[in-house]
């Protein structure tokens, strides 16, 4: 079931609601949409869990308005679609971009109405080099890839998605794939690029009191291994899958193993049982 949720006036999110159970909350990547958590579907729901996919503002079917492209203003947005549905008990899954903007919702809103959190491949703690931070990339490689978003978006996209995955996939499911990134809006591709260069989550990482689970490929050339590395560093209580054949889009080039870990991580966040009260003592 799909439908919108008014984040602030003038803007709408849609939001995909499938299967019944405990909440599991999936936010995507850049410049994908809720729609790359496909064969995630086909697995979650069937465990016996609530599974909420949103497009972000400006990606899919979501509004794309001029504004609110920081990692606050997205997280902010996740609250109030939380709020709205009335989640509990909730495991936040995030995605690259999603990751981080997952991490920010951690701390931002001190994790209300989540139980876990799982980071697949998140672009955090920060994309961008600096001072005494040799991670990541120089400024420049993404100053590069916004002046390619302004004047060939369809091209810098596919090239972006080229790098995306390790193991071979058909033709067919890289276009499919690369049309997620073309779903985007210019200003969710070119303002979410922005906020991959310019955010910082390095304060972020030590705030989260969640139960964490990591997961991340050994091959990754967008988000490299050793941003995970530094994600469980900083994450206290934190547990790190490595994938050993996966490039970025780990979900897809090793799709078995990274159900069965989010399984393993959903089935590791439930709540405690309710204890109920003595049944009282009968005569007779």
């Amino acid at each position: 079931m799909g439908f919108y949720i008014e984040v602030e006036p003038g803007v709408k999110l849609f939001v995909e609601d499938t299967g019944q159970g405990r909440p599991v909350v999936f936010i995507h990547g850049w410049p994908v949409n809720r729609r790359m958590w496909e064969y995630q579907m086909n697995v979650v729901p069937v465990e016996g869990y609530r599974c909420i996919r949103i497009d972000l503002r400006g990606f899919g079917d979501s509004d794309a308005p001029l504004h609110g492209f920081t990692y606050n203003r997205m997280s902010d947005d996740i609250r109030i679609v939380v709020e709205a549905l009335g989640l509990q008990n909730a495991t936040l899954v995030g995605f690259s971009m999603g990751g981080a903007v997952s991490i920010r919702y951690m701390t931002r809103h001190a994790g209300r109405r989540m139980r876990g959190l799982v980071l697949a491949a998140a672009a955090a703690p920060s994309m961008t080099r600096h001072p005494g931070y040799p991670h990541g990339k120089p400024a420049a490689e993404y100053d590069s890839l916004l002046q390619g978003l302004r004047t060939d978006r369809p091209k810098t996209t596919a090239d972006f998605g080229a790098g995306f995955f390790h193991n071979p996939v058909s033709e067919p499911f890289r276009d499919w794939f690369n049309g997620l990134g073309f779903e985007a809006s210019s200003q969710g591709a070119i303002h979410g690029m922005e906020a991959l260069r310019d955010e910082d989550l390095r304060g972020d990482l030590a705030l989260i009191r969640v139960p964490t689970t990591i997961l991340h490929g050994k091959l990754d050339m967008i988000v490299p291994f050793e941003l995970g590395k530094l994600q469980q560093q900083g994450i206290k209580n934190s547990v790190l899958i490595p994938f050993e054949e996966s490039s970025h889009g780990l979900f897809y080039d090793e799709r078995e193993k990274f159900d069965r870990e989010l399984l393993k991580a959903l089935k590791a966040h439930e709540p405690p049982p309710t204890s109920l009260p003595p049944a009282p003592l009968t005569s007779g």
